[in-house]
């Protein structure tokens, strides 16, 4: 049996892993999906303030009051901030494997934000003055989304647009903090809207990808949108379970 902690990307909470979560508990392991402040469930208690930091604590929180070691922490999409600096600042030693879900862990001192190109910060930037209250970022058109995605079905639409809800703004503008500790780590890439060897391009060439690369990495193509674990949450579940650590 292995302890999955499963922490959603912008918008979702834990309810986005759902098929995931059940999957891996049929296949005998004990899972943990995690709604990050202001998230899913915990959507009224977003705040202006709600940054990176507090949904660290989250992990860490998590962690720490279940007793939770040996612990397979899976980040997707935004989540991969969260997960990395959760594991390098405070929780390493409880950690036995980092997965990263089409994401990657940015450089220390990098911002979410600062991954996207100069047109859309500017745009995201202006969505939140205009349609979040200054600190909010609405969900995306998850139709316009979908629509090159053949594997991408009605239901799963109509999910997201039920249960999706605005990012605090702050959790993308504000800073991951690196202590190396994470690099010990072993890591896993499932990846689904870029392919390995663009990963690796990525991290040859691009100064924020810098860190997607090194003997400690593994990589699993899965290809799909950019939310495997809504359009093919039973190979993603397949994929976790035979990466398990096997000390």
């Amino acid at each position: 049996m292995t302890t999955f902690v499963l922490v959603p990307g912008f918008w979702l909470g834990a309810w986005a892993w759902r098929p995931v979560t059940a999957a891996l508990r049929g296949l005998g392991h004990e899972v943990y999906p995690l709604s990050l402040t202001g998230l899913g469930e915990r959507a009224h208690l977003a705040r202006p303030d709600t940054d990176l930091d507090v949904h660290v604590t989250d992990v860490i929180n998590l962690l720490r009051y279940e007793d939770l070691h040996d612990v397979v922490l899976v980040g997707h999409s935004y989540a991969g901030a969260v997960v990395t600096t959760a594991a390098a600042d405070h929780m390493a030693d409880r950690i036995g494997q980092l997965v990263f879900v089409d994401t990657g862990p940015l450089p220390d001192g990098v911002a979410n934000d600062e991954f996207s190109p100069p047109q859309e910060r500017e745009r995201n930037a202006a969505v939140v003055a205009e349609h979040g209250d200054g600190w909010r970022l609405p969900p995306p058109p998850w139709a316009e989304l979908a629509a090159g995605a053949a594997d991408v079905d009605e239901a799963v639409i109509a999910l997201l647009g039920e249960r999706s809800v605005a990012q605090p703004w702050a959790t993308a503008t504000a800073p991951v903090r690196l202590t190396g500790a994470w690099e010990k780590l072993p890591r896993l890439g499932v990846l689904s809207s870029f392919t390995v060897e663009q990963a690796r391009q990525m991290a040859a060439t691009v100064p924020l990808c810098r860190h997607m690369a090194g003997d400690s990495w593994r990589y699993e193509e899965l290809p799909t949108w950019h939310w495997p674990m809504l359009s093919r949450p039973a190979e993603l579940a397949q994929i976790l379970h035979q990466a398990r650590p096997t000390a």
